[in-house]
């Protein structure tokens, strides 16, 4: 509970609100959850339990409701209950104008040490087109030298993707990266495939462990400036 409301119902609430997005669902195999959604009018498609990451679970939901080919997903995690509305409008950016790119996600610069260092917090390097070279829960890059400039970017749990490369990734063997660092993304990049990410200007704040339900509060009353680093 989030200031007297469920976290879900915080997070449909600000994904219905989005731009360029027409239907909102969530997908879960939990009926705890499913209850809840309904109790609040919200749309749930159930999924099987035996999904290996969040993204398998997001394909077979797509399947369901009927999207194919060049339509497209976007995955919102279920942690991420004061996220900006017009992150997804930067989201979508990439996929609406290259056809050819099948995968999107956001990253946001960060300067606390506690960020940093926090393996909850994942971090994204990339090349210069923007493209993803590793994500990591380690601080990535290494900084060797003291005078040598730092910038890091933690990763923000937002996915976009073609309906017809969602349906492929499913099918892609799970690597030794993505087994290692626990990070679904890493499948995509093991196997050759394009992850563009875009920087955004605004955080998200994730609720990742209890000691995080304070900042979650503070960010949806408005105390913590929307950008804070």
């Amino acid at each position: 509970m989030l200031l007297g409301k469920p976290m879900i119902q915080h997070v449909f609430e600000r994904a219905s609100g989005c731009p360029g997005l027409t239907e909102v669902h969530v997908a879960t195999d939990d009926e705890r959850i499913a209850a809840c959604v309904h109790s609040f009018g919200g749309n749930v498609v159930m999924t099987g339990r035996g999904h290996l990451s969040g993204t398998d679970r997001i394909s077979e939901a797509a399947e369901r409701v009927g999207l194919e080919g060049e339509d497209i997903v976007v995955n919102i995690q279920g942690d991420q209950p004061a996220f900006h509305p017009s992150v997804i409008s930067s989201l979508l950016g990439p996929l609406l104008g290259d056809r050819s790119l099948g995968m999107s996600t956001l990253s946001f610069k960060v300067t606390d040490e506690r960020d940093i260092g926090n393996p909850n917090h994942v971090k994204v390097v990339t090349d210069r087109e923007g493209n993803a070279l590793y994500f990591s829960r380690c601080p990535i890059p290494f900084t060797r030298d003291a005078a040598s400039p730092r910038s890091h970017y933690k990763h923000l749990g937002f996915y976009g993707f073609r309906m017809a490369f969602l349906s492929r990734f499913t099918r892609l063997e799970k690597g030794a990266l993505e087994s290692a660092e626990k990070l679904e993304q890493l499948r995509a990049l093991e196997h050759g495939f394009k992850i563009r990410v875009v920087k955004s200007p605004y955080n998200s704040i994730e609720v990742d462990v209890p000691e995080d339900v304070a900042s979650a509060e503070a960010a949806l009353k408005g105390l913590i400036p929307e950008g804070v680093e």
